[in-house]
């Protein structure tokens, strides 16, 4: 079977009926994705080995536009880099136009521009504004002044909101590595050992299971402070690993806790404390439950504790974005509305709950989980290693 024999057999690998419909809801005729996670999303999994760390190429960047017209998914169009030609030779493809020769934003932008204008009747365009060069844009808005350009980031995170099972398997499969990765990191500290010398370690054990490591932040002993250092570890610090590490595109975020020595019973009833709330967030988490249920039943826990000024309670979205949907909070770090607090939670939803105890005479002690909506309730994935991990060898 030929090369493009093989592409064209390659199915549709999302809900070409869900988008349709999110595109009709917003008014956009042709959607043009250029984030690398979108691509990654509408190309099945697909990402260009060649530029996966980095876009800088010349003076310009790798640029890939995913064109898709509602209704007619027979006309879409891939736009990539030349090198791409190697990922067409082995199948990788499903989009029955490709355009793979370019090397710079504008020149991806000047192809998409020249396939719309075929495709006829387009009015609005929907596009990733955050994820868009002003130089692409410019070549866009004006190739095609007749259209109206609106962002399309809401039909493209609800799209992706639901899980296949595809996707979370790499979900699960993402957390317990994590986990994984930290109970190896716990086991060999010792007291001297500096806090970048953790997270260097964590890096190291997230790459051999086959992660990409995204970041680490972690505490020792009674700072607060949760950037790598040269901060020394002393016996009977307690530890907070906290870290994403993604597998092929889907992230593990979670937060462990360490110590070196054992806990006294104060630290013993915080962390007990900090797990109550966690499985008390969880009980609301069913399809149909509104999803600010998790919140008010968190917020209602941590108002009875006598470290209730010191707690920090956070949900949200996880998946091949941090923070996407669903949104839970209107109040919370990285600023969005919470469009999903008072809509009901769908199968395949996954959320990311943790809460904080930033106490400032014993330290940092955080859980923070992964939760999936499924069919009966939820399931915690990358669920082990709850309590307060004995660090080095006493």
């Amino acid at each position: 079977m030929s090369a493009d024999a093989t592409r064209h057999a390659t199915p549709i690998p999302f809900d070409t009926a869900r988008l349709d419909a999110l595109l009709d809801e917003a008014g956009i005729d042709v959607l043009v994705a250029t984030s690398k996670h979108n691509i990654q999303y509408l190309l099945g999994g697909y990402k260009f080995f060649f530029f996966e760390s980095m876009d800088a190429a010349g003076t310009s960047r790798y640029l890939p536009a995913l064109v898709y017209q509602r209704d007619r998914p027979d006309t879409t169009l891939y736009v990539g880099n030349s090198m791409e030609n190697y990922e067409r030779d082995l199948g990788k493809f499903w989009p029955p136009h490709l355009e793979l020769s370019s090397w710079t934003s504008t020149g991806t932008m000047d192809k998409v521009v020249g396939h719309i204008a075929r495709l006829g009747g387009v009015r609005r365009v929907g596009v990733e504004s955050a994820f868009l060069p002003a130089d692409a844009d410019a070549v866009l808005r004006r190739g095609l002044s007749n259209c109206a350009v609106v962002d399309a980031l809401f039909p493209l995170e609800r799209l992706r909101a639901r899980k296949t099972a595809h996707e979370i398997a790499l979900l699960r499969a993402a957390s317990d590595k994590v986990v994984e990765s930290m109970l190896d990191v716990f086991q060999g500290t010792r007291p001297g050992d500096s806090k970048q010398q953790l997270a260097d370690r964590l890096r190291i054990e997230e790459v051999k299971r086959g992660l990409t490591f995204d970041y680490c932040l972690l505490t020792a002993g009674t700072s607060l402070n949760r950037a790598p250092s040269e901060q020394r570890l002393a016996a009977g610090d307690i530890i907070s690993l906290d870290s994403g590490g993604n597998y092929k595109g889907y992230i593990g975020d979670l937060c462990r806790m360490g110590i070196l020595g054992t806990p006294d019973q104060e630290l013993t009833d915080m962390l007990d404390f900090i797990e109550a709330v966690q499985q008390a967030a969880r009980k609301p988490v069913k399809p149909g439950a509104l999803g600010g249920a998790i919140i008010e039943v968190a917020e209602a826990a941590m108002a009875k504790s006598p470290w209730k000024s010191h707690l920090h309670f956070m949900a949200h979205g996880m998946g091949l974005v941090t923070h996407e949907a669903p949104r839970l909070m209107h109040n919370g770090p990285v600023p969005y509305d919470g469009y999903d607090r008072d809509r009901p939670l769908e199968e395949g939803m996954v959320v990311s709950i943790e809460t904080t105890l930033a106490h400032p005479k014993r330290g940092f002690v955080k859980l923070e989980d992964t939760v999936l909506v499924t069919t009966a309730g939820h399931e915690g994935l990358g669920d082990g290693a709850r309590g307060w991990n004995l660090a080095g060898v006493y």
